[in-house]
């Protein structure tokens, strides 16, 4: 499997925070409107989500409650920042890490792989939309974790 033949065979496109994707489901079921939402969501979505060697998921925000699940390839470095960054790793079975990380609503997440590529899959709680996406600036995180700036600055952009 290479990074190429992945995008192909999966119909990827690339995502704002780095990375590729493909939407593979989208819930029926509507939830309505949940509280704090600008409007009525699906209850579930599923994408596969690629990163390749020398990209990265730059820190983002999702409304929304999310599950990681490690399919193929690569370790995967998902960092967590809050007060105090959590690195986990996800792995294949059997590979030394976890296979699943769930990331709580709102809680800033990045993510990295440790070779040619990582295949993950995401699920997110009530559906993704990108109205409840976010991606804070370089500069807006380091005033707001500036003892954190080697970690923020490893997976920001701008």
């Amino acid at each position: 499997m290479t990074v190429e033949s992945l995008i192909e065979k999966y119909e990827l496109q690339r995502h704002p925070e780095g990375g590729w994707y493909r939407e593979i489901h989208r819930s029926a079921l509507s939830i309505g409107r949940p509280a704090g939402y600008p409007g009525e969501r699906t209850a579930l979505t599923v994408i596969y989500f690629l990163l390749a060697e020398g990209d990265f998921s730059a820190f983002h925000r999702l409304r929304g409650e999310e599950v990681w699940i490690h399919l193929a390839g690569a370790p995967l470095e998902l960092v967590l920042l809050d007060r105090e960054p959590v690195l986990r790793l996800l792995t294949s079975a059997g590979g030394g890490g976890t296979p699943v990380a769930v990331v709580s609503p709102g809680l800033l997440q990045a993510a990295r792989t440790f070779g040619d590529f990582s295949l993950v899959s995401c699920l997110v709680a009530p559906g993704f939309d990108f109205a409840d996406f976010t991606i804070p600036s370089r500069e807006l995180l380091l005033a707001d974790y500036p003892e954190h700036a080697a970690v923020i600055e490893r997976f920001t952009r701008l």
